[in-house]
This record gives C-alpha cells, sequence and structure tokens, in this order.
C-alpha cells in the first residue's frame, strides 16, 4: 500500500483533521463531536471529516461490538468487569489487528486514504489499534493522536505507533511515564467536551435546589428507582428528569410523579442537556466518562448511581476523591443520600466547588493544539518493548527499576529532541552494529537494514523514517516518572 503525501500540502492548504470514533455508547462520539467543534475556532485547519467507524463495518460487527456490550452490561455485568480487567494491562494483547477486525477495517482504510487527512484523532481504542498498523505498515503519513474518554487509564488504549496520546487526568500520565513512556509523547488534558457558547446562567441560591435526573441516552429503567426515592425526601427541591429515547421510561415516571405537581419535569431525548447541566444544582445518575466530564465542567456535582463495572465504577472513585460527588450502592437509600447533600450546611456548596476544580472545559482545544504543534514522527514502541512493558505493569515495577537485556531505553531524534522510540536494551545493541557511524554516532538508514532477519527494524525504519533516507538519533534510558512533573 501506499504511502500518503498529504502532510506535505499542509503548510499552503491547511490541516485535514479525520476524527475516527466508534459508536460504543454515545460517549466516544461526543468527544469526537468536541474536538469537531474545537477544529472551528483554529484558522490553520482547513477540513475536518468525523466518522464512527462501526456506521461502516458489518452490520454483525456493529451489533455485537454495539448493541452486544450493553446486554452484557445489563444481564452480566460481572463479565463486563472482568473483561475490563483482564484487558486493563497494556500491551496484553500485541500483534497485529486479527482478520475479522482487518475485514472489517477495510472502509475505514479506503475513508483515510479519500479524506488524505493530516492529523487523525482516535475517540476510542479500535481506530488507534487499526492507525497504529497503518503507520508500521508506512500506510499513513499523518499525525495521531489517541484520546481516552474516562478517567482512568485503559491499557487497551495503549498502541504500539502514534503521536500522542491524551488522558484524563495527571495520575494517568504518571502510570505511563512510570511503565516507561515518555513525557513528551503523553499529555492530560482531561477528556473533550463540547464548550458552551452562551455565558452560563447564575444559580439562584433562593429557589430550591434542582436537580437533574438523567437516565443516559439510551434510557436506563434505573430511573424509576431514583424518582421513586426522591418523593420520600424532606428537603424541598425540584427536578429535571431526562428519559432518553426510552419513550415507555417516560411515561412511567410521568405516571408516577402525576401526584407531585410542578416538583418534577420529565423530558424525553433532548438537545438542551448542556443548558440544564449550567441550570441544576445536583446530577444524579451514570458516571460515563462524558457525562462526569460536563458536569465538572459546569461545577455541577454528582450522585452518582447504577455505575458499569469498570470504568464508571473508576471514574466515580475519581469523582469522590476529588469531593464533587457522593455514590448510592442500594437503591432504597437514594433519597437519604440526595437528602444528606442538601441538609449539611455548605455540603452543596463545598461539592460544586470541587467539581468547578476538576473540571477542564479547554480539553477539546488543548487535545489539537498538542497534537498539531507537537513531533511530525511518530513514537514506535517494538514488541519487545511491549512485553517489558506489560511484566512491568503486571510485576508492579516502574521502568527506571529494570536492568539488564530486556530493560528500556529511548531513541530520541537529535534534531527536534523528540522520543521516536521505545525499544529494549538488547535491541539497541543489535541497531548499534549496522547503524553506528566511525565517529560513534548513530544513525538510522533504511538501506542498512538486515533484510532477511530483523523484521521489526524494518517495521521501525519504516516509521521513523517516513520516506527519508537517515535520522541521527541518539539513546537514553527511561526518565524517572515524576521528574518532568509540575510541582
Amino acid at each position: 500500500m501506499r504511502t500518503m503525501s498529504a502532510r506535505a500540502e499542509a503548510p499552503d492548504s491547511g490541516e485535514r483533521i479525520l476524527i475516527l470514533s466508534a459508536g460504543v455508547g454515545s460517549g466516544h462520539n461526543s468527544a469526537a463531536a468536541a474536538v469537531q467543534q474545537a477544529c472551528a475556532g483554529r484558522t490553520d485547519i482547513a477540513e475536518v471529516q468525523v466518522l464512527d467507524v462501526l456506521q461502516v463495518s458489518s452490520v454483525l460487527y456493529r451489533a455485537l461490538l454495539g448493541k452486544g456490550y450493553f446486554v452484557l452490561v445489563e444481564d452480566l455485568p460481572w463479565l463486563v468487569e472482568w473483561g475490563y480487567d483482564i484487558s486493563n494491562p497494556p500491551f496484553r494483547r500485541r500483534g497485529p489487528i486479527d482478520p475479522w477486525t482487518r475485514v472489517n477495517s477495510s472502509p475505514v482504510i479506503s475513508a483515510i486514504k479519500r479524506f488524505r487527512p493530516t492529523a487523525i484523532v482516535c475517540t476510542h481504542f479500535l481506530p488507534a489499534q487499526l492507525l497504529a498498523t497503518l503507520l508500521l505498515r508506512g500506510v499513513i503519513d499523518a499525525k495521531t493522536a489517541v484520546v481516552t474518554t474516562d478517567y482512568d487509564f485503559q491499557g487497551l488504549s495503549l498502541t504500539g505507533a502514534f503521536h500522542k496520546i491524551f488522558l484524563a487526568r495527571e495520575e494517568g500520565k504518571v502510570e505511563l511515564m512510570a511503565l516507561g513512556l515518555p513525557p513528551d509523547r503523553v499529555a492530560a488534558t482531561g477528556i473533550p467536551i463540547k464548550k458552551q457558547l452562551s455565558p452560563a446562567p447564575v444559580r439562584d441560591a433562593t429557589k430550591p435546589p434542582m436537580l437533574l435526573i438523567s437516565a443516559g441516552a439510551s434510557g436506563g429503567d434505573y430511573a424509576v428507582s431514583v424518582v421513586r426515592q426522591t418523593m420520600h425526601m424532606r428537603s424541598d427541591f425540584t427536578a429535571t428528569v431526562v428519559c432518553g429515547r426510552n419513550d415507555a421510561l417516560r411515561q412511567r415516571i410521568e405516571a408516577l410523579v402525576a401526584s407531585a405537581g410542578e416538583r418534577y419535569t420529565v423530558l424525553g431525548f433532548t438537545t438542551e442537556m448542556p443548558q440544564l447541566l449550567q441550570r441544576a444544582d445536583l446530577f444524579v445518575g451514570k458516571p460515563g466518562g462524558l457525562s462526569a466530564s460536563e458536569c465538572m465542567a459546569a461545577g455541577l456535582p454528582m450522585v452518582l448511581v447504577n455505575p458499569i463495572p469498570g470504568q464508571e465504577v473508576r471514574n466515580g472513585d475519581y469523582l469522590m476523591e476529588q469531593g464533587a460527588a457522593v455514590r448510592c450502592n442500594a437503591a432504597a437509600t437514594i433519597g437519604w443520600k440526595i437528602d444528606e447533600v442538601l441538609r449539611e450546611p455548605g455540603k452543596l456548596q463545598m461539592m460544586q466547588a470541587a467539581a468547578q476544580r476538576t473540571g477542564r472545559p479547554d480539553a477539546a482545544a488543548n487535545v489539537l493544539s498538542e497534537l498539531l504543534g507537537g513531533p511530525s514522527r511518530p513514537l514506535v514502541v517494538t514488541r519487545a518493548a511491549q512485553r517489558t512493558i506489560l511484566a512491568a505493569s503486571e510485576q508492579r515495577f516502574v521502568a527506571t527499576d529494570l536492568t539488564g537485556p530486556s530493560s528500556l531505553v529511548r531513541l530520541v531524534d537529535q534534531v527536534s529532541g523528540s522520543t521516536v522510540a521505545l525499544l529494549q536494551e538488547e535491541e539497541v545493541a543489535d541497531l548499534q552494529k549496522r547503524h553506528s557511524t566511525p565517529d560513534g554516532e548513530l544513525v538510522l538508514r533504511r538501506s542498512q537494514a538486515s533484510p532477511l532477519r530483523h523484521w521489526e527494524e524494518r517495521r521501525l525504519l519504516r516509521a521513523m523514517l517516513r520516506g527519508e533516507d537517515a535520522l541521527p538519533v541518539r539513546v537514553e534510558g527511561p526518565a524517572e516518572p515524576f521528574r518532568d512533573l509540575p510541582g
């Protein structure tokens, strides 16, 4: 397959940004829409295209990945948690994408070739894994970003080749740096959310607190229990209940609150959710990554109910750690829990302030700035280095603890100063045999790669050289994970 040359056109015609998502839930597509909105605020971007990779896949593939996930969430939540935990260690799965995924990715590859992007942003691990394969094969020559959409880092998001990975919080950056990832390739920007163009309304302290009860975009039945419990609360409040696309749920809740007068407003799917977040005083619902990030940006604390095992439970842990949320583990105590927040003097205000501190409303714009202004060469993590990172993760080591031939080293571009590869120490020794100059410098040349034995080396050179003849690099050990962090 031919390497695209779109990046050479960028200075004259402007950047061409392709945003790849996957419609497993609404969060990944919402993050993609946020990045698309941020593109509109830049004068150096000529064209933007958003593609949900599942929408161009086969019906069976789309059903299994999209609908199948939520069937498991509803009926076998323990299996979802097991799957999250088993896939969480970085690089547990190595090598090329599986044949079924490869077949279903053909339309995505065709779309990339037609659009000829200069930069690609992935808000789901599926397209991120595909792009790593394309970078290593020399099929694309675009800057690639992996954007995570939950507060806890999940190992599936880490691929063998990318330009930058964007995490929701600083702890995720520390984790990846501790495993050996270079600080110039990891950024903690927050989760991209759409910015509100109109000023936020001032909450009226003289009115009863407004609860925003969300059943999610698909309308989860747990909202019935939430509403029923709020009807037993002692505190004065009003509530807006958003039932998503579940009309049957909306009708059930309307019947349930019919006797409560004007205290409750019941809505179906609404495009006014951003405005509701700005007007509400307390959110009651699931801690999805995008929902939580939008609440934090609005300074809106959360009462967490019915989290999906795995990522949503971990999202909730982080929000509670920040003081911006409380969690209800039993449906029968939801009303009491909300009452506790509303009746304790200053409690709600403290939680609102904590939410405001946690919010990252500029995440989408920062993702674009760091990607487009960052290194032009990808970071390549060799298969051997991936094994080292997985072992370090499982043994609870940090990269600087590792010694011997399997320990990590970095190749740094001498011109730009950016890290271009992570390798095992013995791999570098092998490179030095063929690529060292008479004066002791290391200059990687495609022509000097071993033609038979060193397939991994050829992949490495193909991705880093990008059609150029030579690349002078220097060898460095792994950085201390805390050295490059502020404070």
